[in-house]
């Protein structure tokens, strides 16, 4: 399986002007690829493909406005038009939206090269048009043996640069099979309570650093726009988020990892975030937490190690359904943490819905059957979905 292994690197100041003019190379003709498509495409309906695209590269180097475009390494930017056509593919295939231009302060600044422009030898990495290789911290050994089949070279809003080494990693592969399920539900007091009764606590990580972050912000908001001293001020809040982020992403990690090696199957609820995140009262808290990168890092780890990730359908009532008798309540106000059935069940508000999560999930893989709304008897008494799919079971 190929797996990317990302690293950082400190670049001299020959490299970093090197790669600071192949970024801005590999922007422009994105953009200049992504202005002809579209306009042939609306003016004449008409679709340009990557080889058309590649013929163009060629006649702009040979341009006066364009010829700094030959000054860097060309791969970058033929990778630059492979990646345009696979967003298009992607968007004809309703997969994705529609490419967008890319932008000097807001989009990501990075090259990708493939083996005819690197060299990889006894650990030392040189890309094309350098004469040093790259300083690189190895915070972490590469597979025995691997070779980057490509290598990708980025740097982030905090000033940071990385280096992105695919490679084959046989390490990778499927853990022994168990008997072991857990449903998981996600919350803000709590990131995550599993079926089992185990409560995860949310770090709340951007909480941690408001006041610095506030501090780093106001500073930014008094520098004059267009001054040395305000692209300083910005590099500074980026590195605030970054550090958040970081934090963030280690600790999601090492819970999606052991929640995958633990289980065999794992059942999480299809929250749509992008649309909670439209609750202003909500929206920090829910991007603080990172439920997405959570159910991101569970499903592709899942893959990696033989593992089944199921999710339930975003309407099914977890919270309000006592998983005991199956009875659905009223309302269940978020106020309320703990509730009594009226079987005499009494139940903790996010572990009662992990495990309606994991018995709705486990209905879902044994038959097939799906959340749906709930239905009626012929005298009349509701069947709640739970029944239903104790029922289909």
């Amino acid at each position: 399986m190929k797996r990317a292994f990302r690293y950082r690197f400190y670049p001299t100041g020959v490299q970093a002007a090197e790669l600071s003019r192949t970024f801005g190379c590999v922007r422009k003709v994105y953009n200049l690829a992504l202005q002809v498509r579209t306009e042939a495409w609306s003016q004449r309906g008409e679709r340009v493909g990557y080889e058309a695209t590649s013929a163009l590269l060629t006649t702009w180097k040979r341009t006066e406005e364009l010829a700094f475009l030959g000054e860097v390494s060309s791969v970058p930017l033929q990778q630059a038009l492979r990646h345009l056509q696979s967003g298009f593919t992607n968007f004809f295939a309703k997969r994705a939206r529609h490419p967008r231009f890319k932008s000097r302060k807001k989009s990501r600044a990075g090259a990708e090269y493939t083996r005819s422009a690197f060299r990889w030898r006894d650990g030392t990495l040189m890309l094309a048009k350098m004469a040093e290789p790259l300083d690189i911290r190895w915070s972490r050994p590469l597979p025995e043996g691997a070779v980057p089949s490509t290598v990708t070279v980025s740097r982030d809003a905090a000033g940071r640069w990385f280096v992105s080494l695919l490679c084959e990693d046989p390490g990778v592969m499927p853990l022994p099979a168990t008997d072991a399920v857990v449903g998981i539900d996600v919350g803000l007091d709590h990131l995550l309570v599993l079926s089992t009764g185990e409560k995860i606590g949310n770090p709340r990580h951007e909480r941690r650093d408001r006041t610095v972050l506030a501090r780093a912000q106001r500073a930014l908001c008094r520098k004059q726009k267009g001054s040395s001293n305000r692209a300083k001020a910005r590099v500074k809040v980026a590195r605030v988020h970054a550090r958040i982020a970081d934090r963030r992403s280690d600790q999601l990690h090492q819970i999606t990892t052991r929640l995958v090696r633990d289980n065999q199957t794992l059942v999480i609820e299809d929250l749509a975030v992008s649309n909670m995140v439209g609750n202003h009262s909500l929206a920090r808290a829910i991007s603080d937490a990172g439920w997405r990168q959570f159910r991101q890092q569970l499903e592709y780890k899942a893959r990696w190690y033989g593992r089944d990730v199921i999710a339930v359908d975003r309407w099914f009532p977890s919270s309000k359904l006592c998983s005991v008798c199956g009875a659905l309540a009223a309302e269940m106000p978020l106020h309320v943490r703990t509730w009594t059935c009226g079987c005499g069940a009494t139940h903790d508000r996010d572990v009662n819905a992990a495990r309606n999560i994991l018995a709705a999930g486990l209905a879902v893989s044994v038959c097939g059957a799906g959340v749906r709304p709930q239905r009626s008897t012929p005298s009349g008494q509701p069947v709640t979905k739970q029944k239903v799919l104790w029922r289909e079971l």
